[in-house]
């Protein structure tokens, strides 16, 4: 009877529920990876002085190396039994999925998942093959406003397939807000699960998706296909990107293989507007005609993942040998008429691409490469750029492009602007301009000294960045053999979240010492005047504007 009363309640308030929402479904917000909330109304430059820590709530799951929890998805008004929730989704890398009450801090369920492969959970866990989950989820989309579920992918997204009505992967319930949602978790036993948001039941059973204790990174939903990318070869899993496509009963699963390097960019695959998949390859032999791959930018085509174009620097050969690796996601974004596409690594230096011919005839020549902004020191462990990137347009129609970099900025990058010293890490911002009638990457600012940063996030003319605090060195040269986590968390500081001037990299706003550990693999996600991130004690942070009563 109490949920009949609830839901009654509800549909008697639909009319005076606005139908946008400020979701936050994926890894960096979009499949371009932006990392840009394009809907905040509530942070801005005048209401930033009053950003303060709302809450924060310890989810328990076992850590695995320096794994433990992934930055928070968003649905901002789930119709759940107790009402509108406005609800994180964290993923666990036990293997655990949590929905937490995001106005209260709250656990609204947990669920774990069971292990279902022949092949038992490896029980070593390292900083390069934690096993357990390692990918971030990823939200279905909110159906289109007034048409039910989701359109059926146009022929174009399915390379030539005629376009059919595709069936949705999971029940629907009516459709707008009513539309059931399901949240995409991959298991580490490889099984990918379609999990009701509301009350954390499973919509499907699951689906076998990839080999067990792999390292997938951030899943991508794009017209019912789910996609991800793996690296280092963990649990004999190849290095590949893969698609499963929910629109055919039988789920297929395909793949790319890179023949030689890993694909570890933290937000998985980026996803271009006519669909087309970007990802870049780490370290191995580049060898086109024996089909190997390593150290480039591929673009492969949607579902099928065949490749269809690429872009490897001339000194790949170099970079290999020290351990150099492209090793970020690449972002994606429209400019006069087609995509860009900005990628890098750990040498240091970012390439811009254009996505009509990523590496022109010789898949070589960038659109524009630039000088080395870090790591003068060749540094494979700890400078250059890791992770993902991100981009936004401010009201002018000027594109920037913001990145985390480690390590020291290299003497001879100067910058029109810089805000202090920066001999531990940074934000980089440029800008895109056009020189000799090509666009190119102007350097913009840089910001004050960050501890491993994380890539930044953007709303409202704010840049918000992470200071991990983690201490990144790998190679224990004394006693031999790689760090493990509990070395590098005894030498890791604790987490600062900053807000800066998205024209200026000035400095508006600190966290403090309100954090108590660092953050491994960090993110953060924005919805709604509220900014999440969590930390390797297991701890989810909410910093936001506080809601006027």
């Amino acid at each position: 009877m109490r949920r009949i009363i609830v839901w009654a309640v509800c549909l008697s308030c639909l009319a005076a529920v606005p139908m946008g929402a400020a979701d936050w479904i994926t890894h960096s917000g979009d499949f371009q990876r932006t990392g840009w909330q394009k809907d905040e109304t509530r942070i801005s430059k005048d209401t930033i002085k009053n950003l303060q820590l709302l809450w924060k709530i310890k989810l328990e799951t076992k850590q695995r190396s320096v794994y433990a929890l992934y930055g928070p998805l968003i649905v901002e008004r789930a119709i759940t039994d107790r009402g509108f929730k406005e609800i994180a989704f964290v993923a666990g890398a036990d293997n655990d999925l949590f929905a937490v009450d995001a106005d209260l801090g709250k656990l609204l369920w947990k669920k774990h998942f069971a292990w279902h492969a022949e092949v038992p959970e490896t029980e070593q866990a390292s900083f390069l093959c934690p096993g357990g989950l390692t990918a971030w989820p990823v939200l279905q989309p909110p159906p289109a406003r007034g048409r039910g579920p989701n359109p059926p992918p146009p022929a174009a997204a399915r390379s030539g397939a005629p376009a059919a009505p595709a069936p949705a992967p999971c029940p629907q319930r009516g459709g707008g807000i009513f539309a059931i949602r399901s949240i995409y978790t991959l298991s580490g036993d490889g099984d990918l699960h379609a999990v009701n948001i509301n009350t954390g039941d499973d919509l499907a059973p699951p689906m076998k998706f990839l080999p067990p204790n792999g390292k997938p990174y951030s899943l991508a939903f794009v017209n019912n296909v789910v996609y991800t990318i793996t690296g280092q070869g963990c649990g004999g899993t190849p290095n590949s990107v893969y698609s499963m496509d929910l629109n055919d009963p039988a789920k297929p699963v395909r793949s790319w293989r890179s023949g030689s390097g890993g694909l570890w960019g933290t937000a998985g695959p980026s996803i271009g507007s006519d669909g087309t998949l970007y990802a870049e390859t780490g370290d191995g032999q580049y060898d086109p005609q024996t089909n190997r791959y390593a150290n480039s930018i591929v673009a492969l085509t949607p579902v099928e993942l065949k490749l269809k174009d690429w872009y490897t620097p001339t000194n790949d050969e170099w970079l290999w040998k020290r351990d150099l690796d492209m090793n970020v996601t690449p972002v994606v974004f429209p400019y006069k008429g087609r995509d860009l596409i900005v990628g890098s690594g750990k040498e240091g230096r970012f390439f811009l691409l254009d996505a009509t011919s990523l590496g022109g005839a010789d898949h070589r020549t960038a659109l524009y490469r630039s000088d080395l902004i870090s790591n003068e020191d060749v540094d494979f462990a700890g400078a250059g750029t890791w992770g993902s990137l991100a981009t936004w347009q401010d009201a002018t129609g000027t594109r920037w492009v913001l990145a985390p970099v480690w390590g020291p900025k290299h003497p001879n990058a100067k910058f029109p602007l810089t805000n202090g010293e920066t001999n531990v890490g940074t934000i980089a911002a440029f800008k895109v301009e056009e020189r000799n009638g090509k666009p190119i990457l102007a350097n913009a600012w840089t910001s004050r000294n960050m501890v491993t940063p994380a890539a930044p996030a953007i709303a409202n003319g704010i840049v918000f960045a992470l200071s991990t605090g983690e201490w990144v060195r790998q190679a224990n040269d004394k006693e031999g053999g790689l760090y493990q986590a509990d070395a590098r968390a005894q030498k890791s500081a604790p987490a600062v979240l900053y807000a800066l001037d998205a024209m200026t990299g000035k400095e508006l706003w600190s966290s403090g010492n309100q954090v108590s550990a660092f953050t491994h693999n960090g993110e953060l996600s924005i919805a709604n005047g509220r900014v999440y991130f969590t930390t390797y004690d297991n701890t989810l942070y909410c910093f936001g504007i506080p809601m006027e009563h």
